[in-house]
């Protein structure tokens, strides 16, 4: 009995634990959904101006839009500093593994690949896969919690290396944040920045006649790396967003787990203190008191 109370008490307070936790991932998770908020005028501007500028009767070049032949491709893999949020950083393994596997079939199995991971879970899960062709390379003092300005260092880092010639392509992989029960793994192209970027991040033909100056090219190739750096910041917010939303999913099974085990202890607990004190009553009525 005694040991059953001591298993009690260590139930108890896992309890506590794993519901401190829960609140704390929501206040986090509430304040990265703001911040996702915040970004939306800014990024809502850029869309704008990019949208003006394509309906343009122009012709636009820009270095970081140059197409050429994939040897060597660049992923950009986001995932969680700390622990203790489910298969979050599991399913995005998989969905790197995955994706590994498909831009090899499409530019054949030579194709080297350099993973630029964020977070300090997911560096330690791609170093695993460092060889045989694959590169794993942290940029700077870069993390899953990381400010504006080391964000900004970030993204001229992974610009400057398609620049350099250093990487052909880049692709982002993060988790999409929907809503607190819902987070959805995307893979999107971000360099060179091709058509396809530019519709899967919402941005339109406005089709509105506009007079630029200087000439619409110029504007473009200012407006661009702003484009760029918006989708990355928005990124980085949707995956801490996601991290606290799978940490309240995990705390609050890991809460209705230990209620469970603490109704079962309790009971079992009951049954044998109720046994000990029916065994002393027959002792007495039966004079067997010793």
């Amino acid at each position: 009995m005694r040991e059953l109370k001591g298993r009690i008490g260590s139930v108890k307070s896992s309890e506590k634990i794993t519901g401190a936790m829960k609140m704390i991932s929501s206040a986090k998770m509430h304040k990265a959904e703001q911040s996702l908020r915040r970004l939306l005028p800014f990024r809502g501007q850029i869309e704008t101006i990019m949208g003006n500028l394509l309906s343009a009767d122009a012709e636009f070049s820009s270095p970081l839009t140059l197409t050429r032949d994939v040897t060597r491709a660049g992923i950009a893999v986001w995932g969680s500093d700390d622990g203790l949020c489910g298969a979050y950083n599991i399913n995005i393994f998989k969905g790197l593994l995955l994706r590994i596997n498909q831009l090899r079939e499409r530019y054949g199995a030579s194709l080297e690949i350099t993973l630029y991971p964020v977070g300090n879970k997911m560096v330690k899960a791609t170093r695993k896969l460092s060889g045989n062709g694959i590169t794993v390379e942290v940029i700077g003092d870069i993390h899953a919690k990381s400010d504006g300005e080391a964000v900004k260092a970030f993204t001229s880092a992974l610009q400057q290396k398609f620049l350099d010639g250093d990487i052909d392509m880049l692709d982002l992989l993060y988790m999409n944040f929907k809503s607190m029960s819902r987070q959805t793994l995307r893979n999107e192209q971000l360099l060179p920045v091709v058509h396809e970027t530019l519709t899967a991040n919402a941005v339109t033909v406005q089709c509105r006649p506009y007079i630029f100056e200087p000439d619409a090219n110029t504007i473009f190739n200012s407006v661009l790396p702003l484009f760029i750096l918006a989708v990355v910041q928005e990124i980085f917010t949707e995956n801490v967003a996601s991290e606290q939303a799978a940490r309240i999913m995990a705390m609050q099974s890991a809460n209705d787990n230990a209620k469970k085990l603490l109704e079962q202890l309790q009971l079992e607990y009951n049954k044998l203190r109720q046994q000990a004190i029916t065994s002393e009553l027959l002792d007495i009525l039966g004079g067997q008191v010793r």
